[in-house]
């Protein structure tokens, strides 16, 4: 048994070194190396302080922000500690009253609105943090902010052509919309 216990005991060691620290030591060196950015969470940086990361939502409710949308990461939104979706199946009450309560929310915000509301803009997403919504669910909210924040529909318009990101590698993917992004834009952009 003992002539079994010291190679067991060398093995552990070893790969515990090799598996626990050095492997994870060269993909960090290697990330910080080759994508600095990403390796250190996409985050958006303003006056020196992070402010958010490019790969997580926020949740924005004032009618002069785009909005993103809903979060499903239970006692606060966009809970990068408990990504999850509501899991919510087409049939739960729970989701249709959350739906309904988006629907109001938009339509309260902006009542005279009456383009169809698009999906992404009334549901979550897979993770519950999705920090982008579809060029058609900015569309839908351009009217509200422009007006809101006393601008011309086409300077708003073209921030959102300006922040709306193609498909990856040119298929994969949908258009979308980083929200925060272009909010932090639209703080740039003065009225006239």
């Amino acid at each position: 048994m003992r002539a079994q216990l010291k190679p067991a005991i060398i093995m552990l060691a070893l790969l515990t070194l090799i598996t626990g620290i050095v492997y994870p030591l060269v993909v960090m060196i290697i990330a910080q190396v080759a994508f600095p950015a990403r390796a250190n969470g996409s985050l958006i940086m303003k006056d020196g302080q992070a402010i958010g990361s490019r790969l997580i939502g926020q949740s924005f409710n004032d009618p002069k922000y785009f909005w993103g949308r809903l979060s499903a990461t239970g006692s606060f939104p966009y809970n990068a500690g408990a990504s999850s979706g509501s899991n919510y199946g087409p049939l739960n009450p729970a989701l249709l009253q959350m739906v309904q309560g988006r629907i109001d929310a938009l339509k309260a915000a902006d009542p005279a609105n009456t383009q169809l509301i698009p999906v992404d803009l009334v549901t979550a997403s897979g993770s519950g943090l999705d920090p982008h919504i579809s060029p058609a669910a900015a569309e839908y909210q351009v009217t509200r902010v422009a007006r809101v924040r006393g601008l011309d529909e086409a300077v708003v318009r073209q921030l959102v052509a300006q922040h709306t990101e193609g498909r990856d590698l040119g298929v994969l993917g949908e258009p979308r919309v980083n929200v925060l992004e272009l909010n932090l834009a639209l703080d740039t952009t003065q009225s006239h």
